[in-house]
């Protein structure tokens, strides 16, 4: 095998029989390219449009999981119960998006990876810049 090649594994996916007998594959370095397939068959399946709008979707996503991770969704006087269950569900929801993004990553498409990079990074600054802008208010 050539060091030059991209290296590829062979995935099965079912049919329309349901049988596991067409082999697709996956990659499995890092490649450039609108061609590629994340978390759902045939999506974005190498439709330039699709695939800038997966792009977008990732960034968003990676932003609002920054958000999430400061989003403190109970008030103070709220029952124990209350507060506990609705930061369970805040953390169950990020959690899952998080996923999202990683497995999303995992197509090892660099626009991809990229994206998602640039989303948590633009939502770490926008939570800390908005921290910053309250705490200087306040002292005002």
């Amino acid at each position: 095998m050539s060091h030059d090649m991209p290296m590829m594994m062979p995935m099965p996916m079912p049919n329309d029989n349901n049988t596991m007998s067409d082999m697709s594959t996956m990659h499995m370095t890092f490649f450039w390219g609108s061609n590629v397939v994340m978390l759902f068959n045939d999506w974005p399946n190498g439709k330039l449009g699709m695939y800038i709008l997966a792009l977008v979707l990732v960034f968003l996503v990676a932003v609002a999981i920054q958000f999430l991770s400061e989003f403190q969704p109970i008030k103070t006087g709220a029952s124990p119960f209350v507060g506990a269950l609705a930061q369970a569900l805040f953390y169950g929801l990020r959690m899952a998006l998080a996923y999202l993004v990683m497995l999303a990553v995992m197509s090892y498409n660099l626009g991809v990876f990229i994206f998602a990079v640039l989303g948590h990074t633009v939502g770490f600054f926008l939570v800390k810049y908005r921290a910053a802008l309250k705490a200087k208010n306040d002292l005002v």
